[in-house]
């Protein structure tokens, strides 16, 4: 990795947006078109997610949830071994630098130089409780940035969740509301067929009682004033037509 390659640089320089340029134009060289900002929130992206997986015991688990976890894992052991060599040339410079003022000093007492390599190892201890104390400083920021993280995904994922609900009744009661109005026009329009029915029963046997009548009053009468009914049926809208056709035998 580009980032692993400069993680010395990072370290020992604040301002890094140099740096950052410089991974940038390297990721161009492959073929990665990146701004340096990008890159950036990039590597941010990747600590906090190897921050997350550090939760899980299992090293399997890491590698499946998290591909880079072994890279990132490198580069932070790295970084704590190059810490621990400064500490410990620190403290040799120190020792050397108290053993020059021994050396220079004449008449130092026994118990002064002995007060003197303590307070050494006292400020050895301070410095390195401070580094683990920031260390654990900086776990507890990205488990708590993590934290967020997943709480804003989880509301957003119940709000996503709410909104389809939503979505899916209002759906089932448009179909509810259509059914219940097909069912009502089916009722309306077989009412109206059987209201159509009795009335052109009721006209038919009407008209063939009357057709009975004259008929029985021709034969009686003769044939000369016997009148043929013939009657067509029709529908017109709601309503029925009934049109009667008489003609001399």
């Amino acid at each position: 990795m580009i980032r692993a390659e400069l993680d010395p640089s990072f370290m020992e320089t604040k301002r890094n947006k140099q740096l950052w340029e410089f991974i940038s134009t390297r990721l161009k060289e492959k073929g990665y078109n990146r701004s340096a900002e990008q890159c950036k929130c990039k590597w941010k992206n990747l600590v906090t997610r190897y921050k997350g997986c550090e939760m899980v015991e299992e090293e399997a688990k890491r590698q499946q949830q998290f591909p880079f976890y072994n890279d990132l894992q490198a580069i932070f052991s790295a970084r704590k071994q190059t810490t621990l060599k400064k500490l410990c040339s620190d403290e040799e410079e120190d020792k050397g630098r108290y053993r020059g003022k021994e050396k220079g000093k004449k008449g130092v007492s026994i118990s002064g130089s002995t007060s003197e390599s303590i307070n050494d190892g006292n400020d050895i201890k301070e410095i390195l409780k401070c580094f683990m104390r920031q260390q654990m400083e900086m776990e507890i920021q990205w488990r708590e940035a993590l934290e967020v993280r997943e709480n804003e995904r989880r509301l957003k994922e119940m709000e996503w969740r709410r909104t389809m609900e939503a979505l899916e009744n209002e759906r089932v009661m448009m179909d509810i509301r259509w059914r219940e109005k097909e069912e009502q026009r089916r009722i309306r329009e077989e009412a109206r067929s059987e209201r159509i029915d009795a009335l052109v029963t009721t006209l038919l046997n009407k008209l063939r009682r009357d057709d009975h009548m004259k008929v029985r009053e021709g034969l009686a009468g003769g044939f000369d004033g016997l009148r043929f009914y013939r009657v067509r049926e029709g529908l017109a809208g709601d309503g029925v037509v009934l049109e009667v056709f008489s003609w001399l035998a």
